[in-house]
């Protein structure tokens, strides 16, 4: 039987993601050959340290638990919108870690991000350059069979392969894209699969192509040029809320609200990061850092790194109050402090 939640939030790898029932019917996906995922049991997610320490140190409400489950059960994409510093981008390797989904696959968007960047990349010249040097092999220069060497899956692409459990994939800052991009992923993330040309029109003399995916230097089977999910990917997009999403994008999301945290929320995530309760001047960190948020944007980042300065240096009181005003200036219009 299905147990809610299969995300708890309680940052403990468990194997939750086999609990999950069977998908909607509207939502079930049979791509084949079924890939075997990546080591479920390294739960770094991720090569930066960085990424490592946030997917451990990430303290969900009850509301992140219960829309995280929301978007896993019905198998639709997450969208994290909030200001800057609210933890949106490191949630997917905190539930990455949890449930043991393997390394967090990352898309960074930019105002130049197209669909195709996210799916695939092939590179022409490369394959034409290669055909030239081995034209003294006619099975290889003239066979047409070069294409998998020259093209390499991308974050969105590899997700989407047919793997027995489902990848995490990060699509940070979605609105940066141009306009066209969300209504550009309405399709593949609605119907799971997409082809690549390339390899479709070779398909008759090479059915099978073993191709590169993002990350790794591994090669997965694709089959006559298409590519369809099996266990649907845990996707998460994040914006800062500086654009309007089309209607049909939003109807296809379930959307997650962040809010700045209050006292008891920052308290446990500088328990987190710090390995102990916060000393009497964290806590007034803490109250400082609350009485400005509604001046302006903050980050909590920016909270943690006057905290840890003020853990670390021998500076005197008056010193780390000045210290602390330029480390934790507004980020958005608001008038920076003097410099000091």
């Amino acid at each position: 039987m299905a147990l809610w939640p299969v995300y708890t939030g309680g940052n403990e790898p468990h194997d939750g993601i086999t609990r999950l029932p069977a998908p909607p019917p509207w939502r079930a996906f049979d791509g084949a050959p079924v890939l075997d995922s990546p080591d479920e049991s390294d739960t770094a997610t991720a090569a930066s340290p960085d990424r490592v320490h946030r997917a451990e140190t990430y303290r969900a409400t009850p509301q992140i638990v219960q829309l995280v489950n929301a978007a896993l059960y019905l198998r639709r994409p997450l969208l994290v919108t909030g200001p800057p510093g609210t933890g949106k981008s490191s949630l997917v390797y905190a539930v990455a870690r949890e449930l043991r989904l393997g390394p967090v696959l990352r898309w960074n968007i930019t105002s130049r991000s197209t669909l195709h960047d996210g799916l695939y990349q092939y590179d022409p010249l490369s394959r034409l350059y290669a055909a030239r040097g081995t034209a003294a092999e006619p099975d290889t220069a003239a066979g047409g069979t070069g294409i998998e060497d020259h093209l390499r899956l991308g974050p969105l692409g590899t997700a989407l392969l047919p793997y027995g459990r489902p990848r995490a994939l990060l699509i940070d800052e979605i609105d940066k894209s141009d306009l066209d991009l969300p209504n550009d992923l309405l399709n593949v993330l609605e119907e799971g699969q997409y082809e690549i040309p390339e390899l479709v029109r070779s398909a008759r003399r090479t059915p099978t192509a073993e191709v590169m995916v993002d990350g790794t230097d591994e090669r997965v089977p694709v089959d006559r040029g298409r590519v369809r999910c099996r266990a649907f990917p845990f996707v998460v997009l994040t914006s800062n809320g500086e654009r309007e999403f089309p209607p049909a994008f939003l109807r296809r999301c379930v959307t997650l609200r962040l809010r700045q945290p209050d006292d008891g929320h920052l308290a446990a995530i500088v328990r987190a990061h710090f390995d102990g309760e916060p000393d009497a001047y964290a806590q007034t960190l803490i109250s400082r850092f609350l009485s400005r948020v509604g001046g302006g944007d903050l980050a909590t980042d920016q909270l943690l790194n006057a905290i840890y300065l003020a853990r670390s240096s021998d500076l005197d009181a008056e010193s780390l109050d000045e210290l602390a005003e330029q480390l934790m200036p507004y980020l958005g219009d608001a008038p920076l402090p003097d410099a000091f």
